[in-house]
């Protein structure tokens, strides 16, 4: 461990707190990563000794080997919950542990890939598939979903086209700087918060500043993101929340529950086995994945919820959103053999994962101003326990109320 750098962490942590401000700790580009493959950055015990009600940390790791090599990875332990930030990676989550629960996937990717090592344009365009091995990957800015042909306005103020690749370029793009803060006040929130750029001359001029935070000994994390248009023209965007759940609460009887007033089948194949949308397979070698798309019901307070549920009913994963800013919620069901990849995915977004010339035409593709910013605030959970998992259950069903959902076999227009 560089200790020198904690000797100076502290100083400033002190500083800070004498003053009454939030504690805050910046970092570039990594340095000499050598000297710091395994750092911690920040704990209680320096900053909150009596205040704290668990002994959360942050710490630095930087991988080494194969196509990891470089990597960085920082991991938020609030002491109940340890979630793993990987800024070489656009700010994804890795996966997120609480004692052996863990909300993540055993993808056939085994190392967490360097975006050097990614081809987004292999496999006509479905590149971005190498390095995918995340909880939580977030799909944009500039375009996501399908890959396919696109039309744009050229620097000659032309139309031509481009060939988009699967789900856009921000999660292979390497945070430009981090910083891990701690607020002042209780409950004493941590925060680790990246800037992600998606920038280029006669383009797209946007900025991502993603956030993970989650409070000492809670159950529960979030996530807050802000994408600004720095450019001096309206720019059209999409971001897909692509959450991935294969370990832990993903099995055979498993099932998914989310208020909605609709549930369409993304293609054929999928139509042919909407009457069990709510409901996992086992890892079954040969399966073709089944893609859901719904038109979720918020609550008083304007959150959609999602819950994903193990066949006993005694352990759980939520997420909830606030409606507005993502109004629609995709289902990926790949109950695939174990070898290639047994995984769900729970993803709200601001349209749906077909490629962006189907979503503008059907009025999916939202545009931000010159100088405009848009805000993304989701929170997850882990709950344990059948009475836990119970409520929350009651929860879901209660938004649902009387309103029916209506079932569609037809895949939706996309010509």
């Amino acid at each position: 461990m560089n200790t020198s750098r904690k000797s100076i962490i502290s100083v400033s942590a002190w500083l800070l707190l004498s003053q009454g401000c939030a504690v805050q700790m910046s970092m570039n580009a990594p340095q000499d990563s050598s000297a710091m493959t395994n750092e911690l950055l920040l704990d209680n015990a320096a900053l909150y000794p009596s205040k704290a009600k668990a002994p959360w940390s942050v710490k630095r790791t930087v991988l080494r080997g194969g196509k990891q090599e470089g990597v960085e990875l920082i991991t938020i332990d609030n002491g109940n919950l340890a979630i793993r930030v990987i800024p070489t990676r656009g700010m994804g989550i890795l996966d997120v542990r609480k004692g052996d629960v863990r909300l993540g996937w055993d993808s056939p990717v085994k190392e967490v890939v360097h975006p050097a090592f990614v081809n987004l344009e292999s496999r006509g365009g479905l590149g971005w598939l190498e390095g995918f091995n995340e909880w939580m990957v977030r799909c944009g800015l500039e375009f996501a979903g399908h890959p396919g042909q696109d039309e744009f306005v050229n620097n000659t103020g032309d139309t031509a086209t481009m060939d988009l690749t699967l789900h856009g370029k921000i999660q292979n793009v390497p945070a430009s700087d981090w910083e891990v803060l701690v607020d002042h006040k209780p409950p004493h929130r941590i925060r680790v918060r990246g800037t992600v750029y998606e920038k280029f001359f006669y383009g797209p001029k946007l900025k991502l500043v993603a956030e993970i935070s989650t409070i000492p000994g809670s159950d529960s994390f979030r996530i807050s993101d802000t994408v600004t248009n720095e450019g001096a023209f309206s720019q059209e965007f999409q971001l897909i929340y692509h959450g991935n759940y294969g370990s832990s609460i993903l099995e055979a009887n498993a099932t998914v529950l989310t208020p909605t007033k609709s549930v369409t089948p993304m293609n054929a194949h999928a139509g042919g086995t909407i009457a069990n949308w709510d409901t996992y397979a086992g890892p079954t070698k040969g399966f073709i994945e089944e893609v859901y798309l719904f038109d979720p019901i918020a609550d008083a307070e304007g959150k959609a919820h999602a819950v994903l549920r193990n066949a006993k009913g005694d352990l759980a994963t939520s997420l909830s959103w606030n409606l507005a800013e993502l109004p629609y919620l995709t289902v990926w069901k790949n109950t695939a053999a174990s070898e290639d990849g047994y995984v769900t995915g729970l993803e709200p977004a601001t349209g749906y994962p077909f490629n962006r010339k189907v979503e503008r035409k059907f009025g999916r593709v939202p545009k931000i101003a010159p100088g405009e910013s848009r805000s993304f605030t989701l929170d997850y959970g882990i709950h344990t326990g059948s009475e836990s998992v119970k409520a929350l259950v009651e929860k879901v069903i209660a938004i649902q109320g009387e309103t029916p959902i209506e079932v569609d076999e037809n895949p939706p227009k996309t010509d």
